[in-house]
């Protein structure tokens, strides 16, 4: 799968939106910037170096009080540049959070 190849329409922002990745455990904080965004998924750009990091789940922080986030799994990586995709969880009685 390419970064062309999508499910639902992406907003790409003209200047990327600045964020923060945080370790679902809280181990680790990276700057980051929003390249595009889906309801399903983001493209993200590295601002520091994530070597040996566990990015397999992490919070993708969008606003800078915290109350707007969602849970990423790593998709793909492309040199600085990297694909999310935004975990659903579903709970009993058909509720889905992000």
């Amino acid at each position: 799968m390419t970064y062309g190849d999508r499910k639902d329409p992406r907003v790409r922002f003209e200047k990327a939106l600045d964020s923060v990745m945080i370790a679902v455990d809280g181990t680790w904080r990276r700057d980051c910037a929003v390249a595009d965004i889906s309801q399903t998924g983001a493209k993200l750009i590295l601002k520091a170096s994530m070597a040996g990091l566990n990015l397999r789940e992490f919070f993708l922080v969008l606003t800078p009080n915290g109350t707007a986030y969602r849970r990423c799994e790593l998709v793909r990586v492309e040199g600085d540049t990297i694909g999310v995709r935004f975990i659903v969880v579903r709970h009993l009685g058909g509720n889905v959070q992000s």
